[in-house]
């Protein structure tokens, strides 16, 4: 896969979503991006809406009146986002879709539509008990078809200064998921070093060899997997100074199978840098290993 890589960045006029702007236009500086804004009900604004109430002679007026403001406003938001990603060297094209909820859907279905590589959205970037991706982003991550790239906000000055170089931290473990995972990184960030890492309890060693593979050590009880290797990865990528880490998904989305898998959802809850959830959809063997051709 040579081609240039596709971005749909979902964008909503928020602080979080405006720093992705920045994140993903100097991760990915080559790629081709949309700005896409989703404008659900209700349409315009509070102050708009009651400016319009007391400018029109009915109702049927009003709502068309909220209507073509709502578009106005969403046309004008989404260049803002164009804006944002210009000194970053993107010349990102303005998408507006109207919804009448699951803005998060709606961004999938957008990237659907547009073959896209890379879906990008920010999140609150919030830790422990209150840890939280947003409405949004919580749809996407958990329904994307593709990769998804979520962004925390805030980064720290010490994220930002190794956005431009640092290499991709992949969380290997030679499952299908991660095999998935790291054809994407490969895609996306082509000029990137990649540091393989697989974390491990210390009294097990699975053969998960790769060249370039860091084993790191993970604390915890089994029934806190996930967080335990989500913080020996948060770790390494901290000494590595990766500029993303990489974690494959289990690919499901159907009813109570809609998870991600406790490693990438912990991952995206404390890492605290940009994390790549590459969802996997292929054939999968013995032990979750990837079937290959």
């Amino acid at each position: 896969m040579n081609e240039v890589p596709s971005v749909t960045l979902g964008y909503d006029g928020t602080l979080p979503a405006g720093a992705a702007i920045e994140v993903a236009a100097r991760l990915a500086p080559a790629a081709r991006a949309r700005v896409t804004y989703v404008w659900a009900p209700p349409f315009a604004s509070q102050a708009l809406r009651h400016r319009l109430w007391h400018g029109t002679a009915g109702l049927n007026d009003f709502v068309a009146a909220v209507e073509r403001q709502g578009e106005s406003e969403a046309r004008r938001l989404a260049a803002m986002g164009v804006a944002l990603a210009a000194p970053y060297g993107w010349q990102a094209d303005p998408v507006i879709r109207r919804t009448y909820g699951a803005e998060g859907l709606q961004l999938c279905q957008i990237a659907e539509e547009s073959g896209a590589d890379l879906i990008v959205v920010g999140s609150r970037g919030l830790a422990g008990a209150r840890a939280a991706l947003g409405s949004v982003s919580d749809l996407v991550v958990h329904c994307a078809t593709r990769p998804v790239l979520v962004v925390p906000y805030p980064l720290l000055d010490a994220q930002r200064a190794v956005l431009d170089t640092g290499p991709v931290l992949l969380g290997w473990d030679g499952t299908a998921g991660a095999e998935a995972a790291r054809e994407s990184v490969a895609h996306l960030f082509p000029r990137r070093a990649v540091v393989p890492v697989h974390a491990e309890d210390g009294d097990h060693r699975v053969d998960v060899a790769i060249p370039g593979l860091i084993r790191v050590r993970r604390t915890g009880v089994h029934a806190e997997r996930g967080r335990s290797v989500a913080a020996a990865l948060a770790t390494q990528a901290e000494k590595s100074h990766a500029a993303v880490i990489a974690v494959g998904s289990r690919g499901r989305s159907a009813a109570r199978e809609l998870m991600l898998g406790s490693v990438a959802m912990a991952t995206l809850h404390h890492a605290f840098r940009p994390v790549l959830v590459v969802p996997h959809h292929g054939p999968v063997g013995p032990g979750g290993r990837a079937v290959r051709p």
